[in-house]
């Protein structure tokens, strides 16, 4: 049965059976006119019977009843009409008239039923000759049944529909033998082809019993194997190294890879392609291109293949399609160039994909931090300005309290913005990699007490107590004190900016728990820092906003806080926070840094030393015996 059903699958095979039902149409059509001829034919014929027949009667008719009375004439008729019924089946009915059409006798009165079955009804005349002279006496007309006719009839019908049943049934054995055959010589070369393609060179099909042109295909087959075997011996192994070498190339290359036929079929991919893409390589080999979709679930492919397809080769070979998608919160970059064998025949495309989501965030971040400089830097001058010149135009009409108090906005807004462009300066200073600080061996309070102090006046406007807490008997350690300054000025400011009014900072300065460092950290009861962010808060021009209100800000404090203590210190930064609980920021120092660092250790591990470090601030929270207050008086 199964290759029965194979016999319907090739077009040639269909064209058979297409002539083999256009064939019994056709036999079937010159069966139906041959019957049809056949019929007719016999229906002449029969009439022809019947008017021999009633020829007949009447001259016998004449012949019995001339020499009779009238009157004898019925009985006469009658008996002669009975026996010709009773002899022949086929006659349906006998009736004699005079010349003046009237009945003299008819077999209907005796055979009604059958008289009925009448289907030809022939005459002739009963004529009476007398020497030359002829007279027409009367008439007989003859019905007859048909029954030979029918018999006839089916008899050929039968004879013709068996004879084509048994033409047709015998052609349609041939062709189905040959079929058969035909598919067993295939399907003996399919599966040597098979072979080939799954890497068996050297495979002989037998081609004995074959017919002289399967025989002559066989052979060529087998020569062709022949030559592939040797060619393998020859080349097999160069043609590895060289499939080796490629497939290494695009494994280990830094971008992501997609190599497509030019059926679109996906035939290649890397495994940075497949982390960009996250897929795995059984979902996307051989799968089209176009059905891969992206985070949002569109075929981000389908239509730049398109673009690509109309595009001339010649184009897109110096220009290469490149365009950007979006998988798993990565904006991947793709370029798509078209492939070409040593003989320059296109034979596909191959799309790079590189991940560019860093560059896009940091194109975003600096366009955010010009933007904020921008603001920022235009407060501060409109601000002196506006004040300058209210002091110069009107100064003779303000008493000494006001021009003071214009002047103290004044010495703000400037050290506003002296730290705005010493961050920027210092930024620019930090990122080069040959800057050194020089480090002095000194205590690290002092400075943390005058950071405080500066900080007071400004605190006071929003009711913001210090809470300064150290542990006794703290080593000396070396560091920058500018550097350091800075880094603790921009740490407390940060924490004076996002606490509430009312609220407490709170600073501490320990050793700590883990490694040899001392650590400073401070602390708000401000909204707080997600864990998403908290990641991201140290790089640079990132900036964290609330829903309550923006700080704003140049988005560089944070990273040269860690740029200040991990480069330049070779120490560590880190944050902790919950939102709606505030945050902890700090740093630590080593007590005994090494005299140069090493480029490796910029990141050193600090996870262990984070988790002992908080067990150890929620144990020394509220210790009273370290606590120096500075509150608004």
């Amino acid at each position: 049965m199964k290759q029965l059903k194979n016999i319907f699958k090739t077009t040639q095979n269909r064209l058979i059976i297409f002539g083999l039902l256009s064939t019994t149409i056709v036999m079937t059509i010159l069966t139906g006119v041959a019957v049809n001829n056949i019929q007719k034919n016999l229906d002449n014929g029969y009439k022809n019977f019947g008017q021999i027949i009633s020829k007949t009667l009447a001259i016998e008719s004449v012949e019995i009843t001339k020499d009779i009375p009238e009157l004898s004439k019925y009985s006469t008729l009658r008996s002669h009409s009975l026996s010709i019924l009773g002899s022949n089946d086929d006659i349906a009915y006998i009736e004699f008239k005079d010349n003046n059409s009237k009945t003299i006798y008819s077999s209907k009165e005796d055979y009604s039923q059958r008289a009925e079955m009448a289907r030809i009804t022939v005459s002739s005349p009963m004529i009476l000759k007398n020497g030359v002279y002829s007279k027409t006496v009367g008439s007989v007309m003859v019905g007859l049944s048909g029954t030979i006719i029918d018999t006839i009839t089916n008899t050929a019908s039968s004879t013709l529909v068996m004879i084509f049943a048994l033409t047709w049934g015998l052609i349609m054995l041939v062709m189905i033998a040959q079929t058969l055959l035909s598919t067993k010589e295939l399907k003996l070369l399919q599966e040597g082809v098979k072979k080939i393609s799954s890497g068996k060179f050297g495979i002989q099909v037998e081609s004995q019993g074959m017919t002289e042109d399967t025989k002559k295909l066989f052979d060529a087959f087998n020569d062709m194997s022949n030559r592939l075997h040797q060619y393998e011996e020859q080349n097999i192994g160069q043609l590895t190294l060289e499939k080796n070498k490629l497939e290494a190339i695009l494994t280990c290359i830094a971008n992501g890879v997609v190599v497509c036929d030019n059926y679109d079929n996906i035939i290649l991919v890397n495994e940075h392609a497949q982390q960009l893409l996250d897929v795995e390589p059984k979902e996307i080999l051989k799968s089209k291109i176009q059905q891969y979709c992206d985070t949002d679930g569109e075929m981000c492919f389908k239509d730049k293949i398109e673009q690509f397809k109309n595009t001339p080769l010649e184009i897109m070979e110096k220009k290469p399609l490149s365009f950007n998608i979006e998988v798993s919160k990565r904006i991947i970059k793709s370029v798509m160039s078209p492939m070409f064998s040593v003989n320059r025949d296109y034979v596909g495309y191959i799309i790079v994909l590189i991940d560019v989501t860093k560059e896009i965030e940091m194109d975003n971040l600096r366009s955010n931090f010009i933007s904020n400089v921008s603001h920022e830097l235009r407060t501060p001058v409109t601000v002196l300005r506006s004040y300058i010149d209210t002091l110069y135009n009107y100064g003779n009409d303000f008493d000494f309290n006001t021009q003071k108090e214009f002047i103290g906005v004044m010495n703000q807004e400037i050290i506003r913005l002296n730290r705005m462009v010493n961050d920027i300066l210092d930024f620019s200073r930090y990122e080069s990699q040959s800057v050194k600080l020089e480090k002095t061996k000194q205590d690290i309070m002092p400075i943390i007490e005058d950071v405080v102090d500066e900080m007071k006046v400004l605190a006071a406007e929003h009711k913001i107590t210090f809470s300064v807490m150290k542990e006794p008997d703290l080593p000396d350690i070396p560091f920058n004190k500018d550097s350091i300054r800075r880094v603790i000025t921009n740490i407390v400011s940060n924490a004076m900016k996002y606490s509430p009014d009312g609220s407490r900072i709170k600073i501490r300065a320990e050793r700590a728990m883990v490694g040899d460092f001392i650590e400073i950290s401070v602390e708000d009861q401000g909204p707080g820092i997600s864990e998403e962010n908290q990641k991201k808060v140290f790089d640079r021009f990132f900036r964290v906003e609330n829903s309550t209100h923006t700080i704003k800000g140049t988005g560089l404090g944070l990273h040269l806080v860690k740029v200040s203590v991990e480069k330049l210190h070779s120490g560590q930064v880190f944050v902790h926070s919950k939102l709606g609980e505030g945050s902890t920021f700090g740093f630590r120092l080593p007590i005994n840094p090494p005299i140069e660092k090493e480029e490796d250790n910029d990141e050193m591990p600090k996870k262990d030393l984070e988790k002992e470090v908080r067990q150890t601030s929620e144990q020394n929270n509220g210790n009273d015996g370290w606590e120096i207050s500075f509150e608004k008086r």
